[in-house]
């Protein structure tokens, strides 16, 4: 590892991609069908969690992948208020 390199970056590029997909599914699942606030705010972490990933690996996306990462971020943010209300 660099000393410019970020350790949490290292690590996350190390993860396997089926298994973090598999557990954002599964959260995502659970988020669905919780009772409103609960999910709604299961449903808010994880897109805080999304908006940080993004910001992090912004400057690497091509502008189609970025754009369609922000759709998604933002339904899943109306699903979230709407499950909050």
């Amino acid at each position: 590892m660099q000393r410019t390199q970020n350790p949490l970056l290292v690590r996350l590029a190390r993860a396997n991609p089926t298994a973090v997909f598999l557990i954002t599914l599964v959260l995502v699942l659970i988020a669905l069908f919780a009772p409103g606030p609960v999910g709604g705010a299961l449903l808010l972490a994880l897109a805080a969690a999304l908006i940080a990933l993004l910001a992090t690996t912004w400057r690497v996306q091509a502008p189609q992948t970025r754009l369609l990462r922000l759709v998604m971020l933002t339904l899943l943010v109306a699903v979230a208020l709407v499950k909050l209300l």
